[in-house]
Parts: structure tokens; C-alpha cells; sequence
């Protein structure tokens, strides 16, 4: 029996890396397209690019890992079925508790798994990518330095250059100004510098001509000149300190004093609560989506047409048990005593397993009161 246990967990383990594997390509294609487009638009290299898709893989991998655990639980025990693997066991006296102990011991891998994901890596991977868009946001070279484009670096502003020499000298600059509605602002220039100091950022423009026109009286005045410069500090640079996050902390951290992390990032105590217990709540709900979709199928036995009906309930069940989450994560935010509440669903999926392991177990016993219901009536 301990050789087909880890039979069964090797199916397990093989099968969820398959759907691990397919499923985080899916979600990093979808999010990998927007930070492409978000990115390479804004200047920014294909290095930059792969190390921001990086970075944000931990977090996708987390809400990846229950679907595959799940999708992976009911395949295996399906194919087991269909290939009367788990009926010869059952044959020789092996109960579906009994069965199920590879299955938890599949749950409590996937859950170490997400447990080193949820307290160790997505903290220090989310707390990078801040810092990395945070530099981002005040670099020059990503909101003006592309040549050849329109661009907005600021609302009701616009920028363009035609192109840009290997000496750092813009050539063919526009810059037009309409920040302010009763006055609007074209600047053009055969050339252009950045200059960048303590005070801030400024446009060097050579040989050009500026445009004012006030909109009161549609007068339009011009000027030529030789060199000017123009402040453009607030458009190229925001405030993008990093602030602190709880989302970014460590969970020893966030189990320490509240008071003080409420003051530093402005966050609740509901919030704090909602983020550290999560962390703990997550990998627990692993051990759940693996027992829940062998238990459901375990209720359906074996049959030549298939347990599509039985894994259709059972990816009910799953849904509307992490629908609970969601619930009672809106409680705790609100309230952050209610952090007990975090956990419920994962108490409520194992009382759901028990039952219908249970049931697989002594499927008779429904059968005879039913039949006493029967005779009663």
C-alpha cells in the first residue's frame, strides 16, 4: 500500500506541475501584454521589461497554485477510476480514508509551497518592483528621451522629438503647454539639452521660437530665440517616494506592533489584520481544493460514462468556498477582531471533505434510510 501511495502522490505532484505550468503561462501572457505595451511605450528596454514580468510572477503564482492543485486532484482521481486503479484498492479492503492519505500528503506540499510563496517571496518581490517603478517614474530618459513619438508627460502637456544624437543632443524639439487654460504655449527648437541638478530638471532649447496664445482674446504672440530654458521638473519627476506597504513587509513584521505600522504606511489595523492572516489562510485553502476534488469524485464511484457530473460539483463547491474568502476578508478589513473568520472556509471544506468521505465510505447507510423513510411512511 505505501508503493501505491507514492504512486499516487508522483501522479499528483506530476500532473499539478503540468497545470501549474500552463496556467502561469496563460495569466504572465495576459499581464506580460499590458506592462509590454505600458513599458516599451515609455521608452523602456526589453530588460526592463523581463525584469518587471519576473517580479510579478510570485504574485501570479499564488493565485495559480489552488486552481492547479484542484485541476490536478480531480484528473488524477479520475484516471485512477476510469482505469479501475482505485476500485481494485477499494477491492482489497482500502477505504477512500484510507485513500485519501496520499492526497493530503499532495495538499501539504502544494501548501509548504505556497506558505515560503506567501511569507518569503512575494513580499520581496512586490517590495522590489516599487522600488523599481519608483526609479522608473523619476527617470528622464523614460518620459521624454524617445525619439520620434508624441508624448504626455504630464496632463496638458506634450512633448516630441525627431531624434536624438549619440552626443545626448535633441534635435527637432516641440513642446506645447496648455496647463494653463487661459494661456497656451508652443515651444519649437532646432535643438535641445537636459540638464539635470539639485534644483531639479531643466530643457536647454537652442535656435527656436515661442507661441503664446491668449485665449481671452485669441491674440497670438511670438519670440525667437537663441537659447531658453524651461523648467520641467514637475513633469518629468512626481512624487514617487517609496512609501511603505504592508503588502511588502515581512510577516514577522506585520505581527509586531500595528500602532506603529498603521502610522509608517497608513493602513488600518483591519488591513494589517486581512494581509497577515491571509498569508496563513492561503495555503491552508491548498490542502482543501486537493481533498475536496478527490472526496467529490470518491461520492460518484466508478461509472463507464465518466465523473463529469461529480467534478462539476466539485468545482462548484471550490468556488463557492473561495467566495466565502472573499466575504469574510470584506468583514475583517472592516473589523479586524473578526480575523478568526479567515479561516472558516478552510474549516468549512474540511467538514465538507469529511462528510462526503464519509458517504464514500458507508454509501449503504443513505441507502438504508431511505429506505426506512419508505417503510415509514
Amino acid at each position: 500500500m505505501a508503493r501505491f501511495d507514492r504512486y499516487m502522490l508522483s501522479q499528483f505532484l506530476l500532473l499539478f506541475g503540468f497545470f501549474a505550468l500552463v496556467l502561469v503561462a496563460v495569466f504572465w501572457i495576459n499581464r506580460a501584454v499590458v506592462l509590454f505595451d505600458r513599458l516599451i511605450g515609455d521608452g523602456q528596454t526589453a530588460l526592463v521589461f523581463l525584469e518587471f514580468t519576473s517580479l510579478s510572477l510570485p504574485k501570479l503564482i499564488v493565485t495559480v497554485l489552488p486552481i492547479a492543485t484542484f485541476a490536478a486532484s480531480v484528473y488524477v482521481t479520475n484516471r485512477l477510476s476510469g482505469e479501475s486503479e482505485l476500485v481494485v484498492m477499494q477491492a482489497t479492503g482500502s477505504g477512500p480514508w484510507r485513500l485519501a492519505r496520499p492526497v493530503l500528503a499532495y495538499g501539504l506540499i502544494v501548501t509548504a509551497m505556497m506558505t515560503l510563496l506567501t511569507h518569503v517571496l512575494v513580499p520581496a518581490a512586490q517590495g522590489q518592483l516599487s522600488i523599481r517603478e519608483a526609479e522608473i517614474s523619476r527617470n528622464v530618459t523614460s518620459r521624454l528621451l524617445t525619439e520620434g513619438t508624441f508624448l504626455s508627460p504630464a496632463d496638458h502637456v506634450t512633448f516630441y522629438t525627431s531624434t536624438i544624437g549619440e552626443d545626448g543632443v535633441l534635435r527637432g524639439v516641440f513642446l506645447s503647454d496648455r496647463r494653463n487654460p487661459e494661456q497656451r504655449v508652443i515651444y519649437t527648437a532646432a535643438q535641445a539639452y537636459l540638464v539635470r541638478n539639485d534644483a531639479g530638471t531643466t530643457l536647454i532649447m537652442v535656435d527656436g521660437m515661442a507661441q503664446r496664445l491668449n485665449t481671452k482674446d485669441n491674440r497670438l504672440s511670438t519670440a525667437k530665440f537663441q537659447d531658453f530654458s524651461f523648467d520641467i521638473t514637475k513633469l518629468v519627476s512626481t512624487d514617487t517616494e517609496v512609501t511603505g506597504s504592508i503588502r511588502n513587509m515581512g510577516t514577522l513584521t506585520l505581527l509586531t506592533d500595528w500602532d506603529r505600522i498603521a502610522d509608517e504606511t497608513g493602513a488600518r489595523n483591519g488591513d494589517i489584520a486581512e494581509e497577515v492572516h491571509s498569508r496563513f489562510a492561503q495555503p491552508l485553502f491548498c490542502i482543501v481544493a486537493a481533498l475536496i476534488g478527490f472526496s467529490t469524485l470518491m461520492v460518484g464511484g466508478y461509472s463507464r460514462f465518466g465523473v463529469w457530473r461529480e467534478a462539476v460539483i466539485a468545482f462548484g463547491l471550490l468556488i463557492g468556498i473561495d467566495g466565502l474568502r472573499g466575504t469574510f476578508a470584506q468583514m475583517v478589513l472592516a473589523d479586524a477582531s473578526l480575523w478568526p473568520t479567515m479561516y472558516l472556509p478552510s474549516l468549512l471544506g474540511a467538514l465538507l471533505v469529511a462528510g462526503m468521505l464519509t458517504w464514500a465510505a458507508h454509501p449503504s447507510l443513505l441507502r438504508r434510510r431511505r429506505r426506512q423513510a419508505v417503510t415509514t411512511t
